[in-house]
Parts: C-alpha cells; sequence; structure tokens
C-alpha cells in the first residue's frame, strides 16, 4: 500500500496520544489527532487510544459529542482499533469507581482484577490466540505484549474474544467484530510485536479502501 489515508486518533483525555501517533509514523502513516466528531466521520480509519480511568474517558468523549461520532464512524463500516481503556470504553458498562456506562459496540463488562492480584497489571505477558483474524496476522500464539491495567472485559458472547492472557485467570485481550478491533494491551509499546499489529490494522484499511 504505497500511499495511506487519513486515521483519526481520538483525544478523549486520557493520554498517551503522542506514542500512538509516533508508533504510526514509524510505518509510514501521519495521523490527526482530534477532539472534532466531523473530523472523526471524515477520517478513513479512527484509533481509540487510553490510559487511566474508565469513567474519564467516557466524559472526555461526551463533551465533544465523540461518543456519537464513534458510533457513527463505526456503522459506516470505517476500521475502528480501540487501545487499552480504548477496548473497554467499546463494552455496555464499568464497575471502575462506581458504575459507568459504555459506548455498548460489544456486550459485556469491565471488572477489577481480583484483589488477590496485584494491580495494575503491568508489564509484559502473553497473547494466546482463540481463532486466526487479520490483526494477528504473523503474530506467533504466545507473543509477548506489553499490558497496564487494572480492570479487564468480560463477556458471554465468545465469538468476539480473538486472543486472552492469563493474569491469574483469561481475560479478552484481543477483540473483535466485524470492523471494529480492539486490544487490552499496548502495541505502541510492545516492539517488534505491536508494531506488526499495527501493521496488520493499516493492511486492512488499504483493503478497505480498495474496495470503496
Amino acid at each position: 500500500m504505497s500511499e495511506r489515508a487519513p486515521i483519526a486518533i481520538i483525544d478523549a483525555g486520557i493520554g498517551n496520544l503522542r506514542s500512538v501517533q509516533k508508533a504510526f509514523e514509524f510505518l509510514g502513516v501521519t495521523p490527526q489527532i482530534t477532539h472534532d466528531p466531523e473530523a472523526v466521520l471524515r477520517a478513513d480509519a479512527v484509533v481509540l487510544p487510553g490510559v487511566g480511568a474508565f469513567g474519564d474517558g467516557m466524559q472526555g468523549l461526551q463533551q465533544h459529542g465523540m461518543d456519537e461520532a464513534i458510533r457513527q464512524a463505526i456503522q459506516n463500516g470505517r476500521p475502528f482499533l480501540g487501545i487499552c481503556v480504548g477496548l473497554q470504553l467499546l463494552f455496555e458498562e464499568s464497575e471502575e469507581m462506581g458504575w459507568h456506562r459504555g459506548l455498548g459496540i460489544f456486550p459485556g463488562r469491565i471488572v477489577r482484577f481480583p484483589r488477590s492480584l496485584t494491580v495494575p497489571h503491568m508489564g509484559w505477558n502473553q497473547l494466546h490466540q482463540r481463532r486466526a483474524h487479520p490483526l494477528l496476522a504473523d503474530v506467533p500464539d504466545g507473543a509477548f505484549v506489553y499490558f497496564a491495567h487494572s480492570y479487564h472485559a468480560v463477556t458471554n458472547d465468545e465469538t468476539i474474544v480473538i486472543a486472552t492472557t492469563d493474569y491469574g485467570e483469561d481475560f479478552p485481550s484481543v477483540v473483535a467484530k466485524d470492523n471494529v478491533w480492539a486490544v487490552q494491551f499496548h502495541p505502541e509499546k510492545s516492539h517488534r510485536v505491536g508494531l506488526t499489529i499495527l501493521r496488520n490494522f493499516l493492511e486492512y484499511l488499504g483493503d478497505h479502501l480498495s474496495r470503496d
């Protein structure tokens, strides 16, 4: 793919945007960081990264009308990638520091790791692939990626779970349905494996544009 279309990186006020932008730039793409709903709807692909609290993230999205822009972009078939809290916000609700409603793209909720475990779950851990998916092309089963989180998703819909990770219990670390893909870890901090995953997303974007 010789030319990349614009990618909108959503600024929900929960940080870590520049490192994601730099990772895409390393792969030859210059994304736009934005909290403008119109920019999201114009973009050919959308990335929602984040660190910190779920409630703060949802408040940041709603403050600028980005929650509805995300739903519309997804409905329009735009390739969408959630990262860390960006994955969590795609679910229906979270129990982090009270109850918060999420975007409701995926069924399920965000819960805290058991009190018996050290949180945050921080550092390198493995991906155990449940099924083949383009996001994990050329990523070996058991590959290590970098995590930093205290809460994780639970869902009764096993069809969306692409990979899990074991931290005292198995939790979904890669989820996907149609044009919406998301990872609980930080690909921008996961060295070669993370760059492979981001490159796979860009290849999906290229295939998507070639069909339009």
